[in-house]
């Protein structure tokens, strides 16, 4: 269910707003409207909804109007026209005392260059929000050291801003923004500004945050890289319209159009694209114990095939099974072997989240495809070499999983 949902969303700056509003609204560009009313058309009709404890990234070039629609979403630039529904509350439509409330409780943002008061102090910094609150000075200090140790800054409470390195800085804006603990965080490029060693690994300590907040983030940035790692979808803008709206994987392998196919173009996919993306799901691939021997081997045989995946109750992935070792106990039906008793249970198996790089071993050594599992082991599809070779070196893969033979 969203959270958050954005809908007819446009932000123009310029006197005559209106009039440049109802040129966008009839389909003009936005160089047609700055030329006739001087106005610049910022966003144009934004609708996009976000899940609770999602990672929305909006991403774009410098001028497509990303960090304007953040800016929309608290009401820190007004919108021209549209809706920022927050549960059943319209921000666009709040009153001045609740969308105060709005940014105190519900909503809190990370700046790009860290905003912090250089007069004060670590812990005065992170409890800055908190004292906007009017919470008790215990009680605040105590959730700012709390929240300091969060993201890794223990020990530097009592200094001032000024003598920390930059990443130690956006640490501090960061812990700043969760000690509300606010609903939703809005992050404006918020690590464009640090040195790419530190940059990444602030990415890799938000996604570790993340893993135990379950906060709903909107994330703004240009680099395509930082938008795969974050998102669990993204948004791609130009021109102050959203060009495409989907998962890391989609915006990859289903470009919308030419424009997003050249944001892509460089990317490793070997590192983004998943499992959950190559995996099928046929049922001819899969035999349950209970279908037993006679019918494991009629199938691989019709198939073509020398192994299928064996799943027990609610799909839950137990090995594979071989036809030698079907015909085997076909041919000593008196001593009660079950199709059970010869799976192969040491096989390989992964994660649907995980990137097709780190399947390539696997697939290189192992006679059977890849079991794709969920985190209570149940099958989710299967992975075949030929898809992983050619996801990794762009040929095109023309077989089909019905019909695909064992790749030892």
């Amino acid at each position: 269910m969203a959270q958050l949902q954005v809908k007819n969303l446009y932000k123009i700056f310029g006197l005559r707003s209106q009039t440049a509003l109802e040129m966008a609204k009839d389909g003009k560009s936005k160089p047609e409207i700055l030329e006739k009313t001087g106005c610049t058309l910022a966003v144009d009709n934004a609708t996009f909804d976000i899940a609770e404890g999602e990672t929305f990234v909006v991403m774009g070039l410098s001028g497509s109007g990303k960090s304007t629609v953040l800016r929309c979403l608290n009401r820190l630039w007004e919108p021209t026209a549209g809706s920022v529904m927050l549960d059943d509350v319209d921000i666009v439509a709040a009153p001045d005392e609740q969308l105060r409330q709005i940014r105190r409780t519900k909503m809190n943002m990370v700046f790009q260059h860290f905003g912090l008061l250089p007069h004060r102090t670590v812990v005065d910094n992170v409890a800055f929000g908190l004292e906007i609150q009017q919470v008790a000075p215990e009680t605040r200090q105590e959730r700012a050291y709390e929240i300091i140790k969060q993201v890794g800054l223990e020990g530097y409470g009592d200094m001032m801003t000024g003598e920390l390195s930059g990443g130690m800085q956006q640490r501090v804006g960061l812990a700043r923004a969760l000690a509300t603990d606010p609903d939703i965080l809005l992050m404006d490029e918020a690590f464009s500004a640090l040195d790419p060693l530190i940059r990444n690994q602030m990415q890799d300590e938000l996604l570790d945050l993340q893993e135990q907040m379950q906060k709903t983030i909107v994330f703004i940035t240009h680099d395509l890289d930082e938008a795969l790692k974050l998102g669990d979808r993204i948004a791609i803008m130009k021109d102050g319209y959203i060009v495409q709206i989907g998962t890391p994987d989609e915006i990859l392998t289903q470009p919308a159009d030419d424009y997003v196919a050249s944001f892509v173009q460089n990317v490793d996919r070997s590192k983004v694209i998943t499992a959950s993306s190559l995996m099928f799901d046929h049922p001819s691939r899969i035999v349950s114990p209970k279908d037993g021997v006679e019918v494991a081997i009629r199938r691989m045989r019709k198939m073509g095939i020398s192994s299928l995946a064996v799943t027990g109750p609610k799909r839950a992935f137990k090995g594979y099974v071989r036809i030698d070792d079907a015909v085997k106990i076909q041919k000593k039906k008196g001593e009660g072997q079950t199709l059970e008793d010869v799976v192969m249970k040491d096989v390989p198996r992964t994660h649907p989240d995980t990137p097709i790089a780190e399947l390539l071993p696997h697939v290189m050594e192992s006679p059977y495809p890849i079991a794709v599992v969920d985190d209570e082991g149940r099958l989710q599809g299967l992975v075949m070499r030929s898809s992983v070779i050619s996801e990794i070196t762009g040929v095109e893969n023309t077989d089909t999983p019905a019909t695909l033979e064992d790749e030892a």
